[in-house]
């Protein structure tokens, strides 16, 4: 067995897979979002650890997995967050700061103006954004106090999500060529920690993980840490890489959309790294040995989160599957629209100063129809981060594979085939992140071989588009006419 660890941006998922694929346990557990200030994310580290090994055993007990029977862990994460701990005790030294903390745009805009842009999307394939890890840590050097003197010193490490939690698990202060590529600090052509970069944001290179290929050992859990279990950290990668993977998108060309806490849409781009076009990213997608292959991504922010503030935030639902009666119950959007800009607008746009908006209320407007707007807000997001794609690779998208928990609401998917014009499959594991983790893993323990992979990847449902091209094209001038007024919002 395989134990996968989905450590996700509001909970951690573990699931417990056999060599065919087949889900055997399963356990998730929420855990506390902060917003210390309006644009500001933060979670507690140490939470994050108590939560993924209560849940980690929890699924390993609902699997009857007992010791010597587990084989491999493998590892995906929320990228772009940032965590700091004193690598001595393993304890936090500052909540860490979510990949969807807004507070370093201020920074990017003078990076930007200063002319950094270019040198920086060349050796990182990624853009000047808050989004991204390296803004963070140097807002973190400069705000904690006595930080920057210990990481200097080496009483002080940083890395994302994957690193603190092999940390943890093993002692290891490693990360992988996926979660590196995401923290404006690693030439992705070259493979190593950039030394210009780094020391532009300030940034001690000892103070940052070893990286290492995404397949491969990290590491071997200590007993204590893992419920009795003593084995490899095998497989390691950010979660829309591990989605990629657990898609089986192995060869260039194939791509799939996320939709989770926000929706990222990746097309296997093979072993060198594309020139992403405006709106779009280029990222590493995994590590194997010598050999690594490269992604084109489009990444929107603000997906099933928006679900999430209809529940947490406005309580007019109960739970996230609501929506979908709700949605259904109108004939129509009656002209309602929500742009989910919560913490900016990412691809294709990527203005972090952005802010959500709904527009179109009536007298006559009920929670459906903002069950529906945000429901449809997610699709059109979609619908603007593949075409962004389309443009950049110059082939037409002939089917969407989807995964992600939204999968499961059956009025989303009819609706994002009807107003992407193709058809969207759904595999029989929605949890393709933790099966793509779990495949990771299992490559790099030996377990089984990258064509198994392929033959693990089942489809369950397939949505074909029945809309007119006329009632899609209305629907999409819409949306767009409600995104443009709420780009800038937040520079007054």
């Amino acid at each position: 067995m395989i134990l996968a660890i989905d450590q996700g941006t509001t909970g951690t998922t573990c699931l417990v897979f056999d060599s065919e694929g087949e889900l055997c346990g399963r356990a998730y557990r929420e855990f506390t979002q902060h917003f210390p200030h309006p644009g500001w994310v933060e979670h507690d580290a140490a939470e994050i650890w108590t939560v993924t090994q209560a849940v980690a055993g929890e699924a390993l007990d609902d699997a009857g997995c007992g010791p010597g029977m587990l084989q491999a862990v493998g590892i995906t994460n929320q990228r772009e967050t940032v965590c700091v701990w004193d690598p001595s005790t393993g304890e936090p030294l500052h909540r860490a700061l979510v990949w969807q903390d807004r507070r370093t745009a201020a920074r990017c805009d003078e990076l930007r103006v200063q002319g950094h842009e270019s040198m920086v999307r060349t050796r990182t394939g990624l853009v000047l954004d808050p989004y991204f890890s390296g803004t963070k840590i140097e807002w973190l050097l400069q705000n904690v106090d006595g930080l920057a003197q210990r990481a200097a010193e080496g009483r002080a490490v940083f890395g994302t999500i994957d690193s603190w939690l092999t940390f943890k698990l093993t002692g290891e202060h490693v990360t992988d060529q996926s979660n590196a590529s995401r923290t404006l600090l690693y030439d992705i052509a070259e493979g190593v920690w950039d030394d210009g970069l780094c020391a532009m944001f300030g940034v001690p290179q000892r103070s940052l993980p070893q990286v290492r290929p995404s397949i491969g050992e990290f590491g071997v859990t200590r007993a204590d840490a893992l419920h009795g279990h003593t084995v490899p950290v095998a497989g390691i990668a950010g979660d829309q890489q591990a989605a990629l993977y657990g898609q089986a998108c192995l060869d260039p060309g194939q791509g799939k959309n996320t939709y989770g806490t926000g929706s990222f849409v990746l097309l296997n781009s093979g072993a060198a790294p594309p020139l992403a076009p405006p709106g779009l990213l280029t990222t590493v997608a995994w590590g194997i040995g010598q050999r690594t292959v490269y992604a084109l991504e489009a990444a929107i922010f603000v997906t099933g989160a928006a679900v999430q503030w209809l529940r947490d935030g406005l309580g007019i639902i109960e739970q996230a599957s609501d929506t979908e009666a709700l949605a259904g119950s109108l004939d129509g959007n009656d002209g309602v629209y929500l742009v989910p800009a919560l913490t900016g607008l990412g691809s294709p746009h990527w203005d972090p100063y952005a802010r959500g908006m709904i527009i179109g209320l009536t007298r006559g407007s009920t929670r459906a129809h903002l069950a529906r707007a945000t429901l449809e807000a997610i699709a059109y997001q979609t619908v603007d981060a593949v075409r962004a794609m389309e443009a950049a690779s110059g082939t037409p998208l002939r089917e969407l594979k989807a995964d992600g928990g939204a999968t499961a609401n059956a009025w989303l998917m009819q609706f994002q085939a009807d107003v992407l014009g193709v058809p969207v499959v759904v595999p029989e594991v929605r949890e393709t992140t933790a099966l793509g983790a779990a495949s990771l893993a299992g490559v790099g323990a030996g377990v089984f071989s990258q064509d198994q992979v392929v033959r693990n990847w089942r489809e369950r449902s397939r949505y074909e588009p029945r809309m007119g091209d006329d009632e899609r094209a209305g629907l999409l001038a819409q949306w767009r006419r409600a995104v443009a007024r709420s780009r800038g919002w937040a520079h007054g």
